[in-house]
């Protein structure tokens, strides 16, 4: 099975900067003028998996609250100190987490539609 996850937005373009210069996902494909909406697709190649949003003359009227969460697993702490200074470098503060696990595990930012997300700390593994 794989997975899309599909949010229609008003900020198509800050999106793509910041999937792209923080979390380092790929554009894997785009489209213009489908029945009324653009919109593209973010994520790591080969994966299972990928992110869309959609614009259109039509304005989008979520509202996201603290717990609308993407989480994601860095597979190594390098990995995870990596994203982590992207978020510094691209002046992305991170966030009090409204959920205590989350605040233990992880650090939680928002992107550009006020959506959280969580970087989960990898747990070093346990030695003998």
């Amino acid at each position: 099975m794989k997975f899309r996850s599909a949010r229609h937005t008003n900020n198509l373009d800050s999106l793509i900067t910041f999937y792209r210069n923080v979390l380092g996902f790929e554009v894997l494909g785009s489209f213009k003028g489908h029945d009324g909406y653009d919109g593209v697709f973010l994520g790591i190649p080969g994966a299972d998996w990928h992110l869309e949003f959609t614009i259109s003359d039509e304005a989008a009227k979520h509202k996201p609250d603290e717990d609308d969460l993407l989480v994601f697993y860095p597979a190594s702490i390098e990995e995870y100190e990596r994203i982590i200074q992207r978020f510094t470098e691209n002046n992305n503060p991170a966030l009090e987490s409204k959920n205590p696990y989350w605040k233990a595990n992880g650090i939680t930012y928002a992107d550009p539609d006020g959506y959280r997300i969580v970087i989960v700390k990898p747990v070093a593994p346990q030695s003998l």
